[in-house]
């Protein structure tokens, strides 16, 4: 029974009381964790449809280069073939899906596009090499190690780089409106 102090008959704080605090820093936590989300929606969403688009590029040059090489070419010729094949399919899939919404600088862009992917090849055949080459393994797990290992890096690098140099941010628009905090009426003052 309530005696309207705040305190059941038992001397424990009524429910309806400990609740408020609780659901005030769920609605804290909540807050904050879609603050970040909408500050960082448009890269989270380019970085997941890059990450399908170059998937699929990482099956095309993975897939491609095994191929080739039991098909009886070396691994750096048969990466260099593949990855090209993967990098014709990445730049489609970037620029008209995952970077559709920025702006394009035409030829400037595809230039540029093949610049930084070449690049990026050179970052994925050095790491092929020293496998190859330098430690001497090509057969077994080995090559296909150092395969991923410039996969992953080369990758890395042409997000960054496309994200900077190729397909630019829009111009920026309006401010978003600033956050203004009200009072909660039935927090204590």
């Amino acid at each position: 029974m309530n005696r309207g102090d705040g305190h059941a008959a038992a001397g424990r704080p009524v429910a309806s009381q400990t609740r408020p605090h609780s659901a005030r820093r769920k609605a804290a936590q909540v807050s904050t964790v879609r603050d970040l989300y909408l500050r960082y929606r448009q890269l989270i969403h380019e970085g997941f449809k890059f990450c399908l688009v170059g998937g699929v590029g990482v099956i095309i040059t993975d897939g491609g280069t095994n191929l080739l090489v039991q098909a009886g070419l070396g691994w750096l010729v048969a990466d260099v073939i593949a990855t090209i094949a993967a990098i014709a399919f990445t730049f489609a899939g970037s620029r008209y899906w995952t970077f559709k919404h920025r702006q394009s600088a035409g030829r400037r862009e595809n230039a540029l596009f093949w610049v930084l992917a070449a690049i990026g090849l050179l970052i994925q055949l050095a790491c092929l090499g020293f496998v190859t080459k330098v430690l001497g393994d090509t057969k077994g797990l080995l090559p296909n190690v150092g395969l991923l290992v410039g996969i992953i890096v080369a990758t890395l690098f042409r997000f960054w780089s496309y994200r900077k140099w190729v397909w630019t941010a829009p111009p920026a628009s309006a401010p978003p409106p600033s956050r203004v905090l009200v009072n909660d009426p039935a927090s204590p003052s």
